[in-house]
């Protein structure tokens, strides 16, 4: 059962919506099903004599008086407004029920406690079978305002409390920090135009997608316009920014806008600001001179990303969730292969995972928002590292799943957990055949025999289950490229054991497999710190935009189906 609660100004509009045939003509019976006074509350629905101006008259009794009490100023957003609406699958609720309902949410909310003669007026009007319209006026009989504070989470709270008492689908309560949900008009519209998502959708996913790639504020409104979205920008003590779909308008041909923070929460330009600068800095190298090297920081980062979970620090582990989210975009724009659908998902459904009431200290997950967008502007996907990438991820949004349960955030953790089912897709497409190709290029049986002896050297209390994997002889193939590459391979079977755990890992050779893969290549280091133009980038490669899964397929721009 999900509440959605608001605020304005305009009494009779709002009845005429509930009343009148809907946007679509999708009501059906609207009547008033509960109120302050069945006897006073004129029903447009039900009593041909009444009209929608009666009924809001008498909603607008005491904001009326209290009106004329400050001299013709009107109290401020004074109607009050909160559609309940059952979950998809959930059994018919009578009117009774309905009204049970309405009462014990405006109870909750504080618009009309229970025995409170000074209450609110209020109305609860029905027009489908899965939901309910309550509408009240915020002025009491006394004349003051109600005590609503933090009103949307407690009708979230008395919802889950309904839920069980008559047996409906149980919802995660939320934290105030989900994106709003397209309204019946978006979804119609949509589905008139034929798009599978609605224009706020389409846009919230580009936004996301622009912002994880771009070093600066600047960029993030230059790239989205080059995307043929329109920008529109507000400067001043209240800065800001709408944007507007291609093809989006109104039936007087006006662009439909959209805040940033009615996007996402984390899409306002405030905290944007929080993690990109209004200008890009100076002399910054997009440019990885290695190829790999962008593929390598992010996964060292996203390992530390996963330590800074486990730690006491939460507003330094909420911020690595957050580059995260702009890191699985990143991933997706530069991965090629049929998983790269998966990965798109993933990155759209860890939206909800990213963020939460705990503030984020930006600066403290420096090191993974800067390899984020180098992966941004990386020029190919390196082979193994990319699938030794993919590895680190889906244990990172494993532990990101983990960590947002232990807090108790309910919708965040589901989230987290629908993403790693994605990611842990993508990478089984993806490392299957690879791994059985290292199988299949094993070693000769000595050079296996003296990994062996590496490996009960260097772990001697992992050696039976990693020599026992499946995985091993792809192992011993990774070994040997890395013994190949300058690598010692006890020394270097030591350093990455250690890095992490094994205890928990049911392939520990197949997470060796993946750790060594990310390691540098020595003989192309030493090799490029002797030649002096190790540093340098080409003019071209400077000039070429950032990867992301908007810009590197344009034609997706229009294509919301």
């Amino acid at each position: 059962m999900v509440p959605d609660v608001s605020t304005g100004s305009d009494s009779r509009g709002l009845i005429a919506y509930l009343f009148g045939p809907g946007r679509r003509d999708e009501h059906t019976n609207p009547h008033i099903v509960a109120a302050w006074d069945m006897a006073g509350a004129p029903d447009p629905g039900r009593d041909p004599a009444a009209t929608y101006t009666q009924l809001a008259k008498r909603l607008d009794h005491h904001v009326d008086l209290r009106t004329r009490e400050l001299g013709g100023k009107k109290p401020a957003k004074h109607v009050w407004h909160c559609p309940v609406r059952t979950a998809p699958g959930d059994r018919y609720l009578t009117d009774a029920e309905w009204a049970e309902v309405a009462r014990r949410v405006v109870h909750a909310t504080g618009i009309a406690p229970e025995g409170d003669e000074r209450a609110c007026r209020w109305i609860a009007v029905r027009h489908a079978d899965d939901h309910i319209h309550i509408m009240a006026t915020t002025v009491r009989v006394d004349g003051r305002r109600p005590r609503i504070h933090q009103d949307g989470r407690r009708a979230q709270a008395e919802c889950r409390k309904i839920e069980t008492e008559y047996g409906l689908r149980r919802l995660r309560s939320g934290d105030l920090t989900a994106p709003r949900t397209p309204t019946g008009a978006e979804r119609a519209k949509a589905g008139r135009q034929g798009h599978s998502v609605t224009a706020r959708q389409w846009l919230r996913e580009r936004a996301y997608a622009v912002a994880a790639a771009v070093h600066a504020e600047a960029d993030y409104f230059t790239v989205l316009q080059s995307l043929s979205i329109k920008v529109k920008t507000r400067l001043g003590p209240e800065s800001g920014y709408s944007l507007a779909a291609p093809g989006d308008t109104n039936s007087a041909g006006e662009p439909v806008w959209y805040g940033g923070s009615k996007l996402a929460p984390d899409l306002s330009i405030n905290r944007l600001r929080e993690r990109l600068p209004e200008q890009e800095i100076a002399d910054r190298p997009r440019f990885a001179a290695d190829p790999a090297e962008p593929w390598q920081h992010t996964i060292t980062a996203i390992e530390t990303a996963h330590i800074v979970l486990d730690s006491d620090d939460d507003a330094a582990a909420q911020a690595h969730l957050a580059a995260f989210g702009d890191t699985l975009y990143n991933i997706a724009s530069a991965t090629l292969g049929p998983h790269r659908a998966e990965l798109r998902a993933a990155a759209s459904t860890f939206n909800r995972a990213r963020r939460s009431a705990t503030r984020a200290d930006h600066q403290a997950a420096t090191p993974l928002s800067q390899a984020a967008k180098e992966l941004a502007y990386a020029s190919n996907e390196p082979g193994g590292l990319a699938i030794a990438l993919l590895f680190a991820a889906v244990h990172l949004v494993r532990a990101a799943a983990k960590w947002h349960e232990q807090r108790g955030h309910a919708q965040q953790a589901a989230a987290a957990e629908e993403a790693f089912r994605y990611l842990q897709a993508s990478y089984q497409q993806a490392a299957t055949p690879v791994l059985a190709d290292l199988a299949h290029r094993a070693p000769r049986a000595a050079t296996a025999r003296r990994f062996e002896q590496d490996v009960r050297a260097a772990l001697p209390n992992h050696a039976d289950r990693i020599l026992t994997d499946l995985t091993w002889a792809a192992l011993t193939t990774t070994l040997a490229q890395a013994e190949t590459a300058g690598h010692n391979p006890r020394r270097l079977l030591i350093e990455v054991g250690t890095r992490r755990e094994l205890d928990s890992a049911e392939r520990p050779a197949e997470v060796l497999n993946w750790r060594i893969t990310a390691q540098p290549n020595r003989r192309t280091q030493a090799a490029r710190s002797r030649s002096t133009t190790s540093g340098t980038t080409s003019t071209s490669a400077r000039s070429r935009p950032p990867a992301t899964s908007v810009g590197r397929r344009p034609e997706e721009r229009s294509r919301r189906r």
